[in-house]
């Protein structure tokens, strides 16, 4: 019988052998759960550690686990895990702050850049027989707009200097940061909507960000403007989103995440100026290695007595 047992909570890599091949190191047997919460804490109620993607844990399901000592997410966010539960019930939580930096960066530049020279638009047109750029003006010049940073922590700073090595100013919002040293214009987030060309969100989700960007929101903001989201769905109102494209009150949204995933796609057929991908913004091989390699080393290092690299309660 092995010395611990870790139970992966909700499986969503093609496979667990990094994980698996870790903890074996420490005589750690790692169990996949499937089916719903309550399958998942009949598996999991006398485990030793959890790994945990999506799968939420309350406060109710924390107080079912017998000798959970970390509850280790392998995302950057960690709204589905109640954080005061589990430290009430001793158990450490951790993240992977900065397994995907670079991709969610690479593909929120992709989407401003989609949007901006409106290429969706222009393949669709080119399918269709139409060549011509009619349909598409006005586009303008990136070294002429204004890029806001709703948020400026790692993702956010890793886009700033590709759009600013383009030519676009760059102007941020984070309550969390004071102005000076090399950050950007830090700035009110109703002078950040109200002032900038493009909005890019990259904020963490809680009861202060949740719809963020909803009527109210979307009425400050330039009627041309773009909104790009990359972080967390419910911080946008994609109905209102939807609602301001299909009247010309929003220039283009660029969206990866959503309030509801899967996304129901009757909420955005036929909405202009729209592009939505199905929250791949996290995703290459080498993130998804690096969160699974990065999840399991602080299960080992908790469970081994050892100080994790990214507890967050």
């Amino acid at each position: 019988m092995s010395k611990y047992k870790v139970v992966v909570s909700d499986q969503v890599f093609p496979s667990v052998e990094v994980e698996r091949a870790l903890l074996a190191e420490i005589d750690a047997d790692l169990t996949v759960a499937t089916g719903d919460v309550q399958a998942v804490l009949a598996e999991a109620a006398d485990a030793d550690a959890i790994l945990n993607t999506y799968l939420p844990w309350a406060a109710d399901s924390i107080a079912s686990l017998e000798r959970c000592k970390i509850i280790a997410r392998y995302g950057i966010g960690f709204d589905n895990v109640d954080l005061k539960a589990a430290a009430d019930a001793g158990i450490v939580v951790t993240n992977v702050p900065d397994y995907s930096v670079e991709e969610v960066a690479t593909h929120a530049l992709a989407l401003i850049l989609a949007s901006l020279r409106k290429v969706v638009t222009a393949d669709h047109s080119v399918r269709d027989g139409i060549w011509s750029i009619d349909n598409f003006r006005p586009i303008r010049r990136l070294s002429t707009l204004t890029v806001g940073l709703v948020g400026y922590g790692r993702i956010a700073r890793r886009i700033a200097a590709p759009l600013e090595a383009l030519g676009a100013q760059i102007i941020a919002h984070d309550p969390y940061l004071q102005p000076g040293g090399d950050f950007p214009p830090l700035l009110e987030l109703e002078t950040v909507l109200g002032r900038a060309d493009i909005i890019s969100l990259h904020l963490p989700l809680n009861e202060e960000t949740r719809g963020i960007i909803g009527t109210g929101a979307l009425a400050r903001m330039k009627p041309d403007a773009i909104l790009i989201n990359t972080s967390r769905g419910p911080l946008v109102d994609l109905d209102a989103v939807a609602t301001a494209l299909n009247e010309g009150r929003l220039g283009a949204a660029g969206l990866d995440v959503f309030d509801i995933e899967p996304l129901d796609p009757s909420r955005v057929v036929g909405v202009p100026n729209l592009i939505v991908t199905p929250h791949m913004a996290y995703y290459s091989e080498e993130a998804l290695a690096e969160s699974q390699r990065k999840a399991a080393t602080q299960v080992i290092k908790v469970l081994t007595g050892e100080k994790p690299d990214y507890q967050v309660n």
